[in-house]
């Protein structure tokens, strides 16, 4: 068998959920804001669409710079990350800010790329098109709730099996 050929993967990648480090309580802010913001711009204001809009956008720039406006303050709080940041050849004022790793396209950050761009389009879809694309933004935001609590994620399963290499994860 041809060695270049990558075996199959098996298991179910999970993140590690013994403690709250800063990238869980991300994506547990997010998640609870996707999920809010979705339900309250069914019921009350299809206006609340934008903050859907502004988690998207906000993944999407921290999947490109590595930038995270939640995780900066929640390390002003007290939160350490679980993904060591890389401050050498950082220009001095940034060392105090949180910048996620870019170094690579590893599987967390190709989530915060999927999650951004989908839930972009959809909650923009759901104000200008139908309101029915909030379903799919309440899914996303339930689904990033879930992956926060349990460590489970359906798209880090689905990037994983098809070969990104994550770097925060245990194996069942």
């Amino acid at each position: 068998m041809n060695e270049a050929v990558m075996e199959k993967r098996k298991g179910i990648y999970l993140v590690k959920t013994y403690t709250w480090y800063l990238e869980r309580l991300v994506w547990l802010v997010a998640g609870s804001d996707v999920l809010l913001s979705s339900v309250l711009s069914a019921v009350h204001h299809p206006y609340w669409a934008y903050s859907i809009l502004f988690v998207g956008v906000c993944s999407i720039m921290v999947a490109l710079t590595g930038f995270c406006i939640v995780g900066n303050v929640l390390r002003l709080l007290g939160a350490r990350p679980m993904i060591p940041m890389k401050t050498e050849g950082m220009a001095a004022w940034r060392r105090p800010l949180y910048f996620m790793q870019t170094d690579h396209w590893y599987l967390e950050r190709y989530i915060y790329l999927f999650v951004g761009v989908n839930l972009s389009i959809s909650s923009m879809l759901s104000v200008f098109y139908s309101s029915n694309w909030l379903y799919f933004t309440g899914f996303v935001g339930t689904a990033t709730l879930t992956f926060a609590f349990t460590g489970f994620c359906i798209m880090a399963n689905l990037l994983y099996r098809l070969g990104a290499e994550p770097r925060l994860c245990r194996y069942i």
